[in-house]
């Protein structure tokens, strides 16, 4: 227990679970302002989920939908954690989302390409975009946070402008890809049914999973992943030892815009959903993924379970009762949670320090 306490691990691990129950918490006593005789039960709905549902099928069917959900995420959350290692903060996630997303859903749809072409040019599309803030970075010292900001709203109506041309004629909203064309849905590989005959339920989950994985080698297991990592400690100290930190930022911003551009192809590949041509706010899927990368403790294996945990209680809104709460009460949860993630570090310190005073105290 005492090298629990003491290991990063255990100490992330603690501290999101002090976070998750304080936000639960919170969400309780604001249920209970609400309306005080429903309190229980909507934050126990919310809970439950895909629990909800007295039948064994019909919960093992919509667990996978929160699945199919949770896969774009992992990979926002991914592509956060990704460059944060590197000392940067990719806040132009939804951007890059949105480029994979646009990218996608226009190969798809408007030229007829399959699944895996646009998949791939979801990657690079992502990848292309984050390297604008990489070089802007590196190169003219504009902070990435600026550029990124800039670089979401851009991408967002360029997406509305280039999707129109493949949108419903009687709706904002894109073609579905059933409709359009079959071949560019993500394979199932049999995972449908498991999940209950789920049509959306596809290899963006494992998929996403094994990238999570390759993520956790790629910076603890090899050497361009230390490289990034120093760059991101000390960049100075870096450069002093010979590395490029130039190169190394575009690079990291190249392989986080990725992750985040086939998050979007994740998601709408799956055809769950379709894109609306009038929208007029950036996609929360980026900004999400910051709360699921520090409620997993940045790290990419601890991000697999937060994005799934912050997928559950959103997706557990639906359920409550609606003549007392709004669905977005779930939201306003994981709102909170998402505020809670900020003292994450301090909650680690906190039980650092207090191993250490245990363990001295031991002596």
């Amino acid at each position: 227990m005492k090298k629990f306490l003491k290991s990063e691990g255990g100490q992330s691990f603690i501290a999101s679970i002090i976070c998750i129950v304080l936000g639960l918490l919170i969400g309780y006593v604001v249920l209970l302002f609400i309306a005080p005789s429903g309190a229980l039960k909507a934050i126990l709905t919310i809970i439950k989920n895909f629990f909800y549902y007295p039948s064994s099928v019909a919960r093992i069917k919509y667990f996978g939908s929160t699945l199919v959900k949770m896969a774009p995420l992992l990979m926002c959350s991914l592509s956060i954690l990704f460059a944060y290692k590197v000392g940067l903060f990719n806040i132009g996630c939804s951007g890059q989302y949105t480029a994979g997303t646009c990218a996608a859903l226009y190969l798809a749809l408007g030229m007829g390409a399959p699944w895996w072409v646009c998949l791939i040019a979801a990657l690079i599309c992502g990848a292309l975009l984050a390297a604008i803030s990489g070089f802007l970075k590196s190169y003219a010292n504009v902070h990435e946070v600026i550029s990124g900001i800039m670089l979401n709203w851009i991408m967002l109506y360029s997406a509305n402008m280039i999707l129109t041309k493949v949108k419903e004629s009687t709706s904002p909203y894109t073609f579905t890809l059933n409709s359009t064309n079959p071949k560019a849905l993500l394979p199932s590989l049999g995972l449908g049914k498991l999940f209950s005959n789920n049509n959306y339920m596809t290899i963006a989950v494992p998929l996403s999973i094994l990238l999570a994985v390759a993520i956790w080698v790629l910076l603890e297991k090899t050497t361009f992943g230390y490289e990034l990592r120093a760059t991101g400690n000390n960049k100075n100290a870096a450069k002093y030892a010979g590395m490029n930190e130039k190169r190394n930022i575009i690079v990291t911003m190249m392989i986080a815009g990725g992750l985040a551009g086939m998050g979007g192809a994740f998601l709408y590949l799956t055809g769950f959903e379709q894109w609306q041509c009038t929208q007029s706010s950036v996609p929360g899927m980026g900004f999400n993924g910051i709360a699921a990368s520090f409620l997993g403790g940045l790290s990419p294996i601890g991000s697999i379970f937060s994005s799934f945990f912050i997928q559950h209680i959103t997706a557990g809104g639906a359920y409550v009762d609606k003549s007392l709460y709004s669905a977005q009460i779930s939201d306003l949860i994981t709102s909170v949670i998402i505020y809670l993630c900020g003292f994450v570090g301090f909650l680690k310190l906190v039980l650092k320090k207090a191993a250490d005073k245990k363990e001295g105290g031991a002596k």
